[in-house]
């Protein structure tokens, strides 16, 4: 018996094989690569299932976090205030665009940006607010557009883990004034190598971000907005999801179920599922099955042991990187310092067997 994977993305491969290897076939003959046919079917069908009225293809999740924040006004110098828990992409593409990154504490129960915690964060130089649906659980985006809109303030969704997702007010993606989508090959809805997209509602700003992710250009070899760029989604990489979308709720319901698995496994201990209690709802989609241990190393350690590899999303919290040594030094923020030591992420992924469930399960029950 082997070890057990974080995830497996040969298995993913392996169940839609022919139609994957079809697809990519009718791509290659075509001999139109960039910003062809398949391209724009996957931003109409992209567009439709997450509720938003616009789709806007580009190269990578981070360019579309970056893109997202451009789009809606933000300049060099402005705020961005977003959560330090989410592996520092948003502030990776803030600090791209030249903005300042500050950090909202987050709820203890979800580790999500919620009112409560953002509105101490905001500040007169504030113009976007950026809310991370993490591991693939919906924050409560009414409440922070209510308190945005009263600032003043642009709000994006990061949706990077979150595809598929759905709450009362909507799924991912059309909650906000913009929304960023990563489809790196680990996601819910992932490609064979990079590609993202922004959506939004709003035409114009469509009509900006394909501006900006093809050089700024406002006609060919007319370069008229700054801070373009060439960020596209490729023929193949569209292709490829065209091809997986129509299972992304399927495979979204298996993880759910893998999580709740694990939540039932641990029982009522001081160990549980960040989002064990959601595991039943729409509104999670089981990016990553994340438990909360008092005790992490030791618990990892017994789980490699028995063959089950684990990982930490994410270790070190955005305010303490490196790269803003010297500019957050003071930041306190409680929360996502202490949760930092006590995450630990378990396997799950659509094509899990049941038996390795089960592994993973009888290990947890002995905690």
């Amino acid at each position: 018996m082997g070890d057990l994977p974080l995830n497996d993305l040969g298995r993913g491969f392996a169940a839609l094989e022919a139609e994957l290897r079809s697809t990519v076939d009718d791509v290659l003959s075509s001999g139109w690569y960039v910003l062809g046919p398949q391209h724009d079917a996957f931003e109409r069908e992209f567009a439709a299932a997450v509720g938003a009225g616009h789709c806007v293809g580009v190269g990578n999740g981070t360019d579309a976090l970056e893109l997202a924040l451009l789009g809606v006004g933000c300049r060099p110098g402005d705020e961005v205030v977003t959560v330090a828990n989410a592996g520092m992409y948003t502030t990776t593409a803030a600090l791209k665009a030249g903005l300042v990154p500050r950090f909202a504490d987050v709820d203890p129960s979800t580790l999500l940006l919620t009112a409560a915690t953002l509105e101490p964060a905001l500040t007169p130089r504030t113009r976007a607010v950026v809310v991370t649906h993490l591991y693939g659980r919906l924050a409560d985006v009414r409440a922070l557009r209510e308190l945005c809109r009263a600032a003043g303030v642009a709000l994006v969704e990061d949706c990077a883990q979150a595809a598929g997702a759905a709450g009362e007010d909507g799924p991912a993606g059309s909650l906000a004034d913009v929304a960023a989508f990563s489809f790196f090959p680990t996601k819910n809805l992932g490609a064979l190598g990079d590609g993202g997209a922004v959506v939004t509602h709003d035409a114009d700003r469509a009509a900006v971000l394909r501006s900006l992710r093809q050089y700024g250009w406002s006609a060919k070899y007319t370069a008229t907005l700054p801070n373009g760029r060439n960020s596209r989604l490729d023929e193949l990489q569209a292709a490829v999801l065209r091809v997986k979308l129509p299972h992304l709720a399927g495979w979204n319901a298996r993880r759910r179920g893998i999580v709740a698995r694990y939540a039932e496994a641990l029982g009522d201990g001081p160990r549980c599922m960040v989002h064990g209690r959601d595991a039943g709802s729409p509104a999670y989609v089981g990016h990553l099955a994340v438990m909360s241990t008092p005790d992490r190393d030791a618990d990892r350690a017994v789980l490699a042991a028995a063959g089950i590899r684990t990982d930490v999303h994410y270790p070190t919290p955005d305010h303490r990187q490196p790269v803003l040594a010297g500019t957050t030094g003071g930041l306190r923020l409680p929360v996502t310092e202490q949760a930092a030591g006590q995450i630990l992420t378990l396997p799950c992924f659509a094509e899990m067997t049941d038996v390795e469930i089960d592994r993973v399960c009888d290990v947890l029950r002995g905690f």
